[in-house]
């Protein structure tokens, strides 16, 4: 017995479930492990690894759930993940799982499976299927050619399962009921010979056990695979054996006018024909399927696009529109968390607070930013599960394929442009997210990087008050230019990034399934809705915290100066002073005896009106009102208004000195703004932002919405301050302040495309690490938008300038350039792959 077999006869088990998208994997994981799982990453990419486990006769059998893939081949990030994790981990039993509907697709998997050695098991799933499309199939013939053990299963009603269960413990307690591989392996004609002396090589000098992955890296090695080339390199004494095989493949392929990749291929092809003819019958030849007649009216080529515009437009409204309505309900428990943390934190000061106090809070806030999308992110991930296990997810893909390839992007990058805000109103965290399915790590990361440049909400506000300012008359006109260019803009910059910086990084054939529809199960779309939302919460939820901290730094120092801090102080005293003025006579003052109990009043106030403020009806205005009044009997009367003469009195003069203390503490925000070292660095780029007609107020607007998009607009309110005495808007203050510096229209128009193509915000951009893997992708994200957007606002105000351009007419100009720029680009194509639909099914206009 070897060591591996006697691991399995003891008391812990490694099972793998590998095979094909849409077999019905994840609903077999899900029912042989029910709650007891975990779902990370494999370590150094981004695809899933999910992994459960069961107990049974007192031995603990983990499951894990492998990448859905068609080969072992390594085109793919899932097919390399499946590889390295079958041929490093040696599970004791894969269990291969392949759809009843759709065996002969599958078994060509099954044959690379027999090749490697594992124990094997083969799972004949959605059986139900298969009987209602007419297909009746022998497992016992099915057995019996593949030799290995073979289950019935219909994973979303638990049919099987048991069945399954048994079969795994078998294998485990009896070893040796495994057939050798020799009994099923596949022949390859005159290939057998050259694979023949290979494997003897191997086994001779690799290491490898014999009989076992030899085989399978055989095959590969004669085939020219990169991966399994790249496996036996590491050994420098097999130099000269690559350069035989890489010899012999030579001679077969110059002989045969055929690659050993497309014969062994044919081979395996024809091998499940064979298999699937003994063990096969279909009663319903001929017959139209159910999933074929719903496609010709949801692929239909004039149709399709208005179905699939449909199915975006409910996504959008569904997750987005009335998923944000959710967090109006989650809002109040985030506060309500974030009073918790104020009450636990040392108190605040009159003016100052302990810097403990300021970064928690600061903190808190950072995550509560995160929390507050949790709502958007179950139901989007819902939706998305829902799109998946139908099978209309594939159908998105492939509508869209044919043009976003011209570009280097993919069929599936369509999703995340929507999320990210199209034309306006999404988010370009869930953008980056919804990323990962993409196969192809070319496209994924063009679709990564060009998320950012969709209309998030959070750019709204900024596009609001510039168009307000100066585009008045022509609101609509320039918002459709602004909702339209970024798409342009995204296309054009994934085109370039594909032929530069990314044109190294591997890219897959375009291979993709067109499964038979199915309906969702619920408990699978809530378990992955909930698993796929508390990954997001673990992953980025830690690095956003971390990174407010910098951000926190940035902002808050070097702080105000002795002299700026000497004036508020004395105003600050001279408004306690008048309080206590006020107070004369008062019955009241002996609650505040010193300035750290009128301190404390204050804080009391401030926190008191905050819940009135939160309170949802009267009875919890109420239930405010008996806590404080029970928490604080002495506060209570400076609190609430009340028919005691000397409590209104006291109530005002509080409320006259919370009012001059807020303001205080919100101008010395200001300063300390303008002071911080985010502050310097806005007027020190002033040399160079000046080329897009960039201020430094501008350039601080910009640097705070870094953090959040939503800044930009609320910094700027903070720094075109009004006069005293003065109720002007933002748009007003604004709008004449840089009228009278000589600012137009034409620098709007250069800071809104800037502001388009600016980098991601710090959400965003950590998503973006999470999904690469990489703090140099996530660093590419932040300076490459920078300086193109930098770019293209220069250009603009410069040449809008020379030629004396209104910013409409340049805007206008702008618009139609890229757009022309686009046409251009997309004439040039690039190979297509292929489409692959369920054998015997080819709905009109689904085949590319």
């Amino acid at each position: 017995m070897t060591e591996k077999t006697a691991g399995a006869a003891g008391r812990h088990l490694r099972v793998a479930l590998a095979g094909q998208q849409n077999a019905g994997k994840s609903t077999l994981f899900n029912a042989l492990t029910g709650v007891a799982q975990h779902i990370a990453n494999y370590p150094g990419v981004t695809v899933d690894k999910k992994s459960g486990f069961y107990i049974e006769h007192g031995r603990r059998v983990e499951v894990v759930d492998l990448p859905g893939t068609y080969s072992l081949t390594s085109f793919s990030l899932e097919e390399r993940v499946v590889r390295r994790f079958l041929y490093e981990e040696r599970p004791d039993v894969v269990v291969n799982v392949l759809d009843a509907s759709n065996l002969r697709r599958g078994l060509y998997l099954t044959a690379q499976l027999i090749e490697l050695g594992h124990p094997l098991i083969v799972v004949v799933n959605m059986m139900d299927v298969a009987e209602r499309r007419g297909l009746k199939i022998d497992l016992n013939a099915l057995a019996q050619k593949l030799k290995v053990p073979v289950v019935a299963s219909i994973g979303r009603k638990g049919v099987g399962r048991e069945e399954l269960r048994a079969a795994i413990r078998r294998i485990a307690d009896e070893p040796d009921i495994s057939p050798a591989i020799s009994d099923a392996r596949l022949d390859y004609g005159v290939l057998e010979e050259t694979i023949g002396w290979v494997e003897e090589r191997l086994a001779d000098s690799s290491g490898l056990d014999a009989g076992a992955a030899v085989r399978g890296l055989a095959v590969k090695l004669v085939e020219g695979d990169a991966e399994a080339v790249r496996l036996v390199r590491e050994d420098a004494r097999q130099a000269v054996f690559l350069e035989d095989v890489a010899e012999a493949r030579k001679n077969f392929e110059k002989a045969g006018d055929l690659s050993t990749g497309d014969h062994v291929a044919v081979v395996r092809d024809r091998w499940a024909g064979e298999i699937v003819t003994a063990s096969v019958r279909e009663s319903r030849k001929g017959a139209v399927s159910a999933s074929e007649r719903v496609d010709r009216l949801l692929l239909h080529r004039i149709l399709a696009p208005f179905f699939l515009v449909l199915v975006v437009w409910g996504i959008y409204e569904i997750s987005i529109v009335q998923g944000y309505e959710l967090t109006k309900v989650t809002w109040p428990f985030l506060a309500a968390l974030r009073n918790f943390a104020a009450q636990w934190l040392p108190e605040a000061g009159f003016l100052y607070d302990p810097q403990i106090r300021s970064l928690g809070l600061w903190m808190v806030d950072s995550a509560n930013t995160l929390l507050n999308y949790v709502p958007i992110f179950l139901i989007l991930f819902a939706l998305i599960a829902i799109l998946e296990d139908s099978g209309y997810m594939a159908r998105i893909a492939f509508i869209l394929d044919r043009i976003l390839h011209r570009f280097g992007l993919h069929g599936q990058s369509t999703l995340p442009f929507i999320l990210a805000g199209v034309f306006a109103g999404g988010c370009a965290v869930p953008g980056v997210m919804a990323t990962k399915g993409i196969p192809d790590e070319r496209a994924r990361l063009a679709t990564i990087l060009t998320v950012p440049f969709m209309n998030c909400l959070a750019k709204i506000p900024l596009y609001t008050l510039l168009i307000n300012i100066y585009f008045v008359e022509a609101k609509g006109l320039v918002l459709f230019y602004l909702s339209t260019i970024t798409i342009f803009a995204a296309l054009l910059v994934a085109k370039l990034l594909s032929v530069s910086v990314l044109r190294h990084k591997e890219t897959a054939p375009f291979v993709m399934e067109l499964p038979h529809y199915h309906l969702p199960t619920l408990t699978g779309v809530v378990r992955r809705s909930l698993d796929r939302t508390w990954l997001y919460i673990k992953k980025v939820g830690t690095v956003v915290v971390a990174v407010s901290v910098v951000v926190y730094v940035l902002l808050q120092f070097p702080g105000l100066s002795p002299d700026q801090e000497a004036v508020y102080e004395g105003r600050a005293e001279a408004a306690i002073a008048e309080f206590y003025d006020e107070m004369a006579g008062n019955s009241y003052l002996a609650a505040v005896p010193d300035q750290a109990a009128l301190t404390g009043l204050v804080n009391v106030y401030t926190d008191y009106r905050t819940e009135k403020l939160m309170a949802q009806g009267a009875d919890a205005s109420k239930a405010v009102d008996a806590r404080y009044e029970t928490s604080y009997p002495a506060f209570y009367p400076f609190l609430k208004r009340s028919s005691d003469k000397e409590a209104r009195a006291a109530e005002r003069a509080l409320k006259t000195l919370a009012t001059t203390r807020k303001t205080l503490r919100r101008e010395m925000k200001e300063e300390r703004i303008v002071n911080s070292l985010l502050g310097q660095v806005g007027r020190s780029l002033e040399p160079v932002t000046q080329f897009a007609g960039f201020d430094w107020k501008i350039n601080v607007a910009l640097l705070s919405s870094f953090a959040a998009r939503e800044s930009s607009v609320a910094t700027l309110g903070v720094l075109f301050q009004p006069s005293d005495g003065e109720t002007d808007t933002l748009e007003e203050r604004m709008g004449s302040e840089q009228r009278a510096a000589g600012y137009s229209a034409l620098g709007a128009v250069a800071l809104m495309l800037f502001f388009a193509l600016y980098p991601p915000c710090l959400a965003t951009t950590i998503m973006v690490r999470v999904q690469t893997q990489s703090y140099r992708w996530m660093i590419f994200s932040i300076v490459f938008p920078t300086f193109l957007g930098l770019s293209v606002a220069s250009a603009i105000f410069t040449l809008g300038g020379y030629f004396a351009l209104s910013g409409l007419q340049t805007l206008t100009i702008t618009y139609f350039t890229a757009f022309a720029a686009v046409l251009v680009v997309g004439l040039f194509k690039r190979p297509f792959g292929r489409v692959l639909p369920p054998p015997g099914y080819s709905p009109r206009g689904a085949v590319s």
